[in-house]
C-alpha cells in the first residue's frame, strides 16, 4: 500500500511539474482551445483590438455560450513574419504583403496554397497615398513632386516594414507608368532609366526611415517631421476617425495594397483551436467583418460590402503588373537591387551617420 501511495505521489508530482513547464497532463488544453493568438502587422492594431475582436467575442458568446480570449502581437510586418518563423506560436498571421506571407509558407508555418480561394488569401485592400501638410503648401499632387528640392519625405525602412515596400513599389510602378511607351507593359517600363532617377531623387529627400509605417505616421503627424508621408490610405483615414485629420492626395497612378491572412497550422494543431480560429477568419471575411474594416479606413475585399466614397486614381496597378512579389523582391531589394543600391549611395537624411 505504501509503495502504491509513493508511486501515486511521484506520478502526481511529475504531472504537476510537466503542467508547470509544458502545460502538459491536460492542464491548458481547454484554455488553448478557447484562445486565439494573433501575429499581425502594426497597422491593423486598432481595427482588430477595438472593432473586430469585441464583435466576434460577442457573436461567439451568443452562439456557444462560451467566453473566449485573444492574445495580440503587433509589429512591423517583416518583424512579425520573422517572429512566427522563429517560433512565436501565433494561430493567425495577418501581414502587410504576400512576400512576408510567402516567407511563412517556405518555413512550413502556413500552407503553400495560402493564396488559393476566391479572395486569393487577401483580407484587406487599401491604396498607397501621399499625406501632406494642411493646405498643401508644397503643391504635392504626384510622385514626381516628392523629388523636388526642399520637400521633406517620410516613409519607413523596407528592411523591416511591409508598408515601406508598398510605398517604394508604388513609386517604382508610378514612375514606370509615366515612362511607359506605346505597347509596353508596366513591368517592361520599369527598366527605363527615369525610374531609377525618380527613386534616387526621392530617397535624397527622405528625412527619416522608421522601422514601421505606424511610426512614420507618428513622426509626421505628432512630431511634425517632414512635408509629406507616403503611407497606406487607411492610416490617414484612421487619423480622421480619431479626430486628427491629415490631408492627402491619391496620385494619378498608384498601387493597390493587398494584405493577406493565413492560419498557422502547426500552432492551431498544438492548441486544439482550429475550429475557433477558422470561425474567426470566416468572420473577418464576412460582410460584417469587412464593414468593420471599412469603418477603420480599409477598402473592403468582400463584394457584398458597400465601398465608401473615396477618391479613385486614374490608373490603379497591382503587384502582378510589376511582375509579382518574387520579381520585385529581387529587382528592388535584393543584394544588387535598384533600391538597395540607391539607399547605399544616398541614405535618407535621418539615417546618415547611423
Amino acid at each position: 500500500m505504501t509503495g502504491r501511495l509513493l508511486a501515486a505521489s511521484a506520478a502526481m508530482a511529475g504531472c504537476l511539474a510537466l503542467m508547470m513547464t509544458l502545460a502538459g497532463c491536460g492542464g491548458s488544453g481547454a484554455a488553448d482551445a478557447d484562445t486565439v493568438k494573433i501575429g499581425a502587422y502594426s497597422v491593423v492594431n486598432e481595427v482588430f483590438h477595438d472593432g473586430l475582436i469585441p464583435a466576434f467575442k460577442a457573436k461567439w458568446k451568443e452562439k456557444t455560450g462560451k467566453d473566449i480570449d485573444f492574445q495580440e502581437s503587433y509589429q512591423a510586418s517583416g518583424a512579425a513574419a520573422r517572429s512566427i518563423v522563429n517560433g512565436f506560436d501565433a494561430d493567425l498571421a495577418v501581414l502587410s504583403h504576400g512576400g512576408d506571407m510567402e516567407s511563412l509558407a517556405k518555413a512550413g508555418k502556413v500552407r503553400s496554397d495560402w493564396a488559393a480561394g476566391p479572395d486569393k488569401g487577401i483580407l484587406t485592400n487599401s491604396l498607397v497615398v501621399i499625406g501632406h501638410r494642411a493646405g498643401n503648401p508644397k503643391g504635392i499632387k504626384d510622385w514626381a513632386d516628392l523629388a523636388k528640392p526642399g520637400v521633406g519625405v517620410l516613409y519607413p525602412d523596407p528592411k523591416t516594414s511591409g508598408g515601406a515596400r508598398w510605398n517604394i513599389n508604388a513609386l517604382y510602378g508610378g514612375a514606370a507608368i509615366a515612362a511607359r511607351k506605346e505597347g509596353q507593359s508596366i513591368e517592361q517600363a520599369t527598366a527605363d532609366p527615369s525610374v531609377r532617377d525618380l527613386l534616387a531623387k526621392v530617397q535624397v529627400n527622405v528625412v527619416n526611415m522608421d522601422p514601421s509605417g505606424r511610426q512614420s505616421m507618428a513622426n509626421f503627424a505628432e512630431r511634425e517631421t517632414g512635408d509629406a508621408v507616403v503611407t497606406y490610405e487607411n492610416e490617414i483615414l484612421l487619423r480622421g476617425k480619431q479626430g486628427k485629420p491629415i490631408e492627402y492626395v491619391v496620385p494619378p497612378a498608384t498601387l493597390l495594397i493587398e494584405s493577406p491572412v493565413a492560419v498557422v497550422d502547426g500552432s492551431v494543431e498544438r492548441h486544439g483551436n482550429r475550429a475557433l480560429v477558422e470561425a474567426f477568419l470566416e468572420f473577418l471575411r464576412s460582410a460584417e467583418g469587412q464593414k468593420i474594416f471599412a469603418d477603420y479606413g480599409f477598402r473592403p475585399v468582400n463584394a457584398d460590402v458597400k465601398r465608401p466614397e473615396l477618391p479613385q486614381p486614374t490608373t490603379l496597378f497591382t503587384m502582378a503588373d510589376l511582375g509579382g512579389w518574387a520579381r520585385v523582391e529581387d529587382v528592388l531589394y535584393g543584394p544588387k537591387g535598384l533600391w538597395t543600391t540607391i539607399a547605399a549611395e544616398r541614405p535618407a537624411a535621418g539615417a546618415q551617420g547611423r
